[in-house]
C-alpha cells in the first residue's frame, strides 16, 4: 500500500499548528501517511510574488500536483486544523473523474479580522481551497506549474478557475468544519480553526479549542500557550459540548 501524501500548510509564525495537526492525523489514521510541509524556504523553485496572503502557503498549495510529479491522489490541508476522523475515510471518497474535490462552503463570515490582525473578507468560494483532495494525475491539473501559480491572481487560483465546474467534486462538510463560523459539531471529521488556531491568545477558548489543546499536550512539545504572542495565558477549561 502506498502511503497517503498529505501536503500541509506551514507558517513559522504558527509552526506549532502544523505539528499539532499532524499529531491528530497520526492518532486516528489506519493507513500509512506521508506529510509534506509547505515551508517556503524549501520551495527554492518557487518565488512568492503575491502580496495579499494571510499566511505563507496561501498560494503554494496549488503546487501540490507539481510536487507529486502529476501522479496519484494527495490531500492538501491548512495547518490550522485538528483531524477527528480516519483519513482513510477521506481517501475512500476519491473520485478519479474529478480534478479536485472540496467542501463547497456557502457562508458569510462572522468576523472582519482574524489571527494576527489579518483582514477576513467574503469572496466567492471562500475556504474551498483549505482542504483539497487532489487528483494529481488529472490532465487538467498539469497547467499548475510554478510559473503559472506565481503569475495568476488569488481569485483565479482559489476559485479553481483553471477547471470547468464539472471537474470540481464535492466533499461532505464534516471534512472541513469551520470553527466559530459554524455551530459546534461533535460529528465533524476535521475541525478548521479558520479565524485563528487556539495557540493564539485571542482564540484559546473557542468551542472546540479544548480538542486542539488536548492534542497539543499529547504531542509532548511543552509549548507554552500563547507563546507566539509572547503572552503567558492559562490553558482554558474544557468546554461542554
Amino acid at each position: 500500500m502506498k502511503p497517503l501524501t498529505m501536503v500541509v500548510g506551514f507558517d513559522q509564525r504558527e509552526a506549532v499548528a502544523y505539528h499539532t495537526f499532524c499529531q491528530s492525523v497520526l492518532e486516528r489514521s489506519s493507513v500509512p501517511v506521508r506529510f509534506l510541509p509547505l515551508a517556503s524556504d524549501t520551495l527554492r523553485f518557487y518565488s512568492e510574488t503575491h502580496r495579499d496572503g494571510s499566511n505563507e502557503f496561501i498560494y503554494s498549495r496549488f503546487l501540490t500536483p507539481f510536487l507529486q510529479g502529476f501522479e496519484g491522489p494527495a490531500v492538501f490541508a491548512d495547518g490550522d486544523m485538528i483531524c477527528r476522523g480516519d483519513v482513510r475515510e477521506l481517501m475512500e471518497l476519491f473520485d478519479e473523474s474529478k480534478a479536485v474535490q472540496v467542501v463547497k462552503h456557502d457562508y458569510q463570515t462572522k468576523a472582519t479580522t482574524k489571527y494576527l490582525g489579518n483582514k477576513n473578507e467574503n469572496y466567492p468560494r471562500k475556504n474551498w481551497s483549505s482542504v483539497i483532495l487532489w487528483n494529481c494525475s488529472h490532465p487538467a491539473n498539469r497547467v499548475l506549474t510554478p510559473e503559472l501559480v506565481q503569475t495568476k491572481p488569488g481569485s483565479f487560483l482559489h476559485r479553481f478557475s483553471w477547471l470547468t465546474d464539472d471537474l470540481v467534486g464535492e466533499l461532505p462538510i464534516e471534512w472541513n468544519w469551520l470553527e466559530t463560523e459554524y455551530h459546534f459539531n461533535s460529528s465533524a471529521k476535521l475541525i478548521h480553526y479558520t479565524l485563528g488556531t487556539p495557540c493564539f491568545a485571542d482564540y484559546a477558548a473557542t468551542d472546540s479549542a479544548h480538542e486542539w489543546w488536548d492534542c497539543n499536550e499529547r504531542m509532548g512539545q511543552g509549548i507554552e500557550p500563547g507563546a507566539l504572542r509572547n503572552r503567558k495565558i492559562v490553558r482554558p477549561r474544557r468546554l461542554s459540548a
